[in-house]
This record gives C-alpha cells, sequence and structure tokens, in this order.
C-alpha cells in the first residue's frame, strides 16, 4: 500500500504510451507541435517491468492514456502483458482513455485481454464542429468506433470537454445520445496546461452553467457512486443516465486524489498541475528495478496537496507548459 503525506491512500496509474495522437483537439496540444524523439520513449518491456513493480506497491487499476493511445504500433503487445494482470488477480482493472478514432480495429482486441471498460473523448455530436476543434477528425469514423466497442461488450464512458461558445449548447443532445445507447458521461473543464493552446480562458465555462439546460428540463440528483477518477457522480432520473462532474478549477477535487501519472518517457509526475517528477526510465536503466522501489517512497513524499489551476489559468506565466497529449487526461 502506497500513503502520500496527506494520507491519501495511491492506487490508481495513469500510463502515457505516447505522446503521438491523430488529433489535434484545440484544448490538448498546438497544431504544430514537435514530438518525443521515438528513441527516447519507453518500449513495451520497460513499461511492463515499471507496471509490474507499481502493481506490487499498492497500485490496484491502470489507464492507458496518451496522445492517443492505439496509435503506437503493436499496442495490443502491452495490453496483452498488462491484462496477464488483471487474469491473475494483481490488478482489479485495466482501461483506456482513447478518441474513438481506431476502436473499429481494437475493440475485440481489448476486451479479449482484459479490458471491460473505456472512457472515449467525444465533445460534440456536430460533423463541423468536430473537424473544427480536433483540426482533422472524422465523426461518422469515431461514432463508428463507439459502435463497435459496444458490440465488444466494452462499457462506454464519454468524456466531454465543456467548451464556452462551441459545445454549450449540445449538453442535452450528448445527454440524450449516451442515455439512449447505455454509456455513461463525464464533464470536464478546460485546464491550464501547455504552450500555444489558443483562446484557453475565453473556452472556460464552470460545469455548473453548461450543465444549465440539463438542469431545466431533468431531475440531477447526487449518487455515492465513485470511480477511480476525480469526477462526482449524479443521476439524471428521467434518463437513467450517470453524469460525472470533473471540477478542476470551480471545485477542487484534489482531497482525495489517488494518482500517478508515468509519462512514454518514463517521467512519474504526482500531479497533472505540477511540474514535479522523477525520471523512473532513467533509474531503472541505472539501478534496475531495485531503483524503483526505492524511489516510488520519495515519490509519494512529492505529490503536493492540491493543484493550482485557477491560478494557473488566470496568470500565463504560472500554468504548466507540459501540454495535456504528455501526461494523458
Amino acid at each position: 500500500m502506497m500513503i502520500d503525506e496527506f494520507g491519501r491512500k495511491i492506487d490508481y496509474l495513469r500510463i502515457s504510451v505516447t505522446d503521438r495522437c491523430n488529433f489535434r483537439c484545440q484544448y490538448c496540444m498546438p497544431e504544430n507541435i514537435t514530438f518525443m524523439p521515438k528513441n527516447q520513449l519507453m518500449d513495451y518491456t520497460e513499461i511492463s517491468l515499471l507496471a509490474e513493480r507499481f502493481i506490487h506497491h499498492g497500485i490496484k487499476k491502470i489507464r492507458l492514456t496518451g496522445g492517443e493511445p492505439l496509435v503506437r504500433r503493436d499496442i495490443e503487445l502491452l495490453i496483452k502483458q498488462l491484462g496477464k494482470y488483471v487474469a491473475n488477480g494483481k490488478l482489479e482493472e485495466l482501461t483506456l482513455t482513447t478518441n474513438g478514432s481506431l476502436l473499429e480495429q481494437h475493440s475485440a482486441m481489448l476486451y479479449d485481454n482484459g479490458v471491460r471498460r473505456i472512457n472515449v473523448s467525444l465533445d460534440t455530436l456536430d460533423s463541423e464542429k468536430f473537424k473544427r476543434i480536433t483540426k482533422r477528425g472524422d465523426l461518422n469514423i469515431v461514432l463508428n468506433g463507439i459502435d463497435a466497442a459496444k458490440a465488444a461488450g466494452l462499457h462506454i464512458k464519454i468524456n466531454m470537454v465543456a467548451l464556452k461558445g462551441q459545445n454549450e449548447d449540445e449538453i442535452l443532445d450528448m445527454a440524450n445520445y449516451c442515455a439512449l445507447h447505455g454509456f455513461d458521461l463525464s464533464l470536464i473543464e478546460t485546464m491550464p496546461l501547455g504552450n500555444d493552446i489558443e483562446h484557453r480562458a475565453d473556452n472556460y465555462i464552470a460545469l455548473n452553467d453548461f450543465i444549465a439546460p440539463l438542469q431545466s428540463q431533468y431531475n440531477i440528483d447526487p449518487i455515492a457512486y465513485k470511480s477511480s477518477g476525480p469526477a462526482h457522480y449524479f443521476l439524471v432520473r428521467d434518463l437513467n443516465l450517470k453524469l460525472g462532474l470533473i471540477t478542476p478549477l470551480s471545485q477542487n477535487f484534489c482531497d482525495d486524489c489517488n494518482r500517478l501519472r508515468l509519462t512514454t518517457d518514463g517521467k512519474l509526475f504526482m500531479c497533472l498541475g505540477s511540474d514535479l517528477h522523477i525520471d523512473f526510465k532513467q533509474a531503472m536503466e541505472i539501478g534496475g528495478t531495485h531503483k524503483v522501489d526505492s524511489l516510488l517512497q520519495k515519490a509519494l513524499k512529492l505529490k503536493p496537496k492540491r493543484h493550482y489551476f485557477e491560478d494557473q489559468m488566470s496568470d500565463n506565466n504560472l500554468s504548466v507548459n507540459r501540454n495535456m497529449n504528455v501526461t494523458g487526461g
């Protein structure tokens, strides 16, 4: 069991397997971005070894993120390896966050290797808006991928980033789409991460305001359900829709944070809103897995009590330069 300096139990690891993505979502990364050199990335053996040590120390849930995790070549090799920990009971859950563009090709593979639920980033059901927000995505391909994932037996949660002036008129459509197909829906406030992100402050809208059209038509009640992530959950009773709200700016959620984030080049970040990290790839190259074990305790001591996104949103000099695609969602 891993306990940080504030008494929080750390049992959830998010692994970014690549910083590359076939989309350029406007709140995630700039259009012209330089990705990490491939020779700096961890190979699948290194990722598996680190995952094994983290599981040994108390990690119970692993989420693969990116970038877009499914664009990494031969990703099924890593998923098969990590899926073995689900099969033998050492890992409670292996999940994935994806933009959905490659789900048609990979959904069956995911299910066959122990993945039972996925998060799909989908900010709009309007094809023109979708192309504008993602800068190159095809909505029909994503929707077909979501259908394939559902057919394969995967439970699906849709992640919708709230963007003022862009998709705030679509909350009712998205809620009805999710309810119709039996998906959960999580809404996320945009965060001050990365350089050259267009109109970040202008796009921010608090979720209490974003869900106002939904509240005007339906009863929304808090429920006791808790996932491994930071969302607070509600039930839209008339739709039988489970609704998660992730509110990093309007309502801080750090008191019960249980997460660590491992980047594709082997750096462990203790908080999405902080640059504090430990280079586990370098440590493993120097001292093997024994060095990893000792550094994990140091990592816990570096985990901050909370993030300060509200200050970073108002002052660009305070914002984290690391783009979202580096550490994943």
